[in-house]
C-alpha cells in the first residue's frame, strides 16, 4: 500500500495540537494528532466521521464550546 499523503486540518491552529488526515485508495479516512509519522493512526469512514464534524461545526458557529 502506498504511503498516505497527510493534510493538516484547517481547524488546527498554530501552536496547538494538530490533526492530520489522509485517505486510502479504498476511501478509508486516516487520522493522527501529530507531526510524527509513527504516531497512533485512527481509521474511519466518511459517514462515521461526518457526525462529530457536524457537531463540532454547529458548536463553533453557535458560539458554544465543547467541555
Amino acid at each position: 500500500m502506498p504511503e498516505p499523503t497527510w493534510q493538516r486540518s484547517t481547524y488546527s491552529e498554530e501552536g496547538s495540537a494538530r490533526v492530520f488526515l489522509a485517505t486510502t485508495p479504498t476511501g478509508t479516512i486516516l487520522l493522527r494528532e501529530s507531526d510524527d509519522p509513527t504516531a497512533t493512526i485512527l481509521t474511519t469512514g466518511s459517514r462515521q466521521l461526518g457526525t462529530p464534524i457536524s457537531a463540532f461545526t454547529c458548536e463553533s458557529t453557535s458560539g458554544n464550546r465543547a467541555a
